[in-house]
């Protein structure tokens, strides 16, 4: 790894949370050759949509260890 890189990847692991996975998430984008951008804003739309419905209260989460659980249960 070059210096330069190494430097910044000691800046952006010190970035707070959600900045680095906004970094992070712009990063695997960028990866993409063939960018689809129709299906980027249908799935962002949707993704707005849904974390919406959870803060209001129309749509209620499970933790994620009994979920996990129950998949376990399921495929056993």
């Amino acid at each position: 790894m070059s210096n330069s890189l190494e430097k910044m990847t000691k800046d952006v692991l010190s970035l707070p949370l959600k900045d680095r996975a906004k970094l992070a998430h712009k990063l695997i984008t960028s990866l993409d050759e063939h960018v689809d951008s129709d299906i980027n804003n249908a799935w962002e739309t949707e993704i707005n949509r849904r974390v919406r419905d959870i803060k209001n209260g129309i749509a209620k989460g499970k933790p994620a260890v009994q979920i996990l659980s129950e998949i376990k249960a399921k495929y056993q």
